[in-house]
């Protein structure tokens, strides 16, 4: 099977890819979605980009959910890894995901780990369905990959969604498998560390922003829907002891979020394709 990463970047962002693609493989290619935020931007391809098993294509505009969605459309081999420009990989770490989808030819998408510094993620400690995890795990994007068939023409990022979206800056992973489970796809937790992420992921770098914290409100909507009014308490309680802002700041963006969605329900289903 062929393996295929599916590189967002941005601007200058194109200078940190030239440290994560490997050495090349037989079974391993890359597609760069190199996003250019202003039109003047006249920035060259760097030399080590220049590669049969690299395709670098250009994308106007900001949107990270719009920059993974032209990753996508250009995408041609079996499986597929979403990935960020500050990720680092191991050949093991590729064919471990690669391994997982031979051994597990009814899944769709799999979700994995990552190693990231200052992250407290509580991953699940077996194989199970991400329809039904632990209380406080989220997939994070950099950890998902899935097979092309599956996906094409039926699933993609939701670009109301995700850094760079006008309202909402996060959830858009949540919504990625939330919206796979709603079309039947078989997606499942697999306890293996794939990725390593310079960074710290925008749940904790970000966590206290406006638009996090309206994304995370209108997700209660998707994913929470039952409880949808009463989840802003807790989170906004747990935002004031984790990063010291204020109950009724968090309180007032969470409930912004939600009850912008539920006066524009059809924004949560954006990432479904129509056909």
């Amino acid at each position: 099977m062929m393996l295929q990463l599916l590189i967002s970047t941005i601007d200058r962002g194109i200078d940190h890819v030239c440290d994560l693609v490997l050495p090349p493989a037989s079974d391993i290619s890359y597609v760069v979605s190199w996003q250019h935020s202003t039109a003047d931007d006249d920035r060259t391809l760097p030399t080590p980009l220049a590669r049969e098993d690299v395709q670098v294509v250009h994308l106007e505009g900001r949107g990270l959910s719009r920059n993974r969605n032209h990753c996508l459309a250009h995408a041609d081999a079996d499986l597929c890894l979403i990935c960020d420009d500050d990720c680092r990989y191991t050949l093991d770490g590729l064919q471990t995901v690669i391994t997982t989808f031979e051994q597990n030819p009814d899944t769709a998408i799999a979700a994995f780990m990552m190693q990231c510094p200052g992250m407290s993620k509580p991953y699940p400690t077996d194989i199970c369905s991400l329809a039904d995890t632990p209380a406080g795990y989220y997939p994070s994007s950099v950890e998902l990959a899935f097979r092309l068939d599956a996906v094409r023409d039926r699933l993609q990022f939701n670009e109301h969604f995700g850094l760079g979206a006008p309202l909402f800056s996060c959830c858009e992973e949540e919504i990625f498998v939330h919206d796979a489970l709603s079309l039947g796809l078989q997606c499942r937790f697999y306890p293996l560390t794939i990725v390593e992420h310079d960074h710290p992921t925008t749940d904790t770098s970000r966590a206290t922003t406006p638009g996090v914290l309206m994304g995370k409100g209108a997700y209660l909507y998707i994913g929470y829907r039952p409880k949808m009014f009463f989840y802003p308490w807790p989170i906004a309680w747990r935002l004031h002891k984790q990063h010291g802002v204020s109950f009724g700041y968090g309180l007032r963006y969470l409930y912004k979020g939600l009850f912008h969605i539920l006066r524009h329900p059809h924004l949560t289903t954006a990432g479904i394709i129509k056909k």
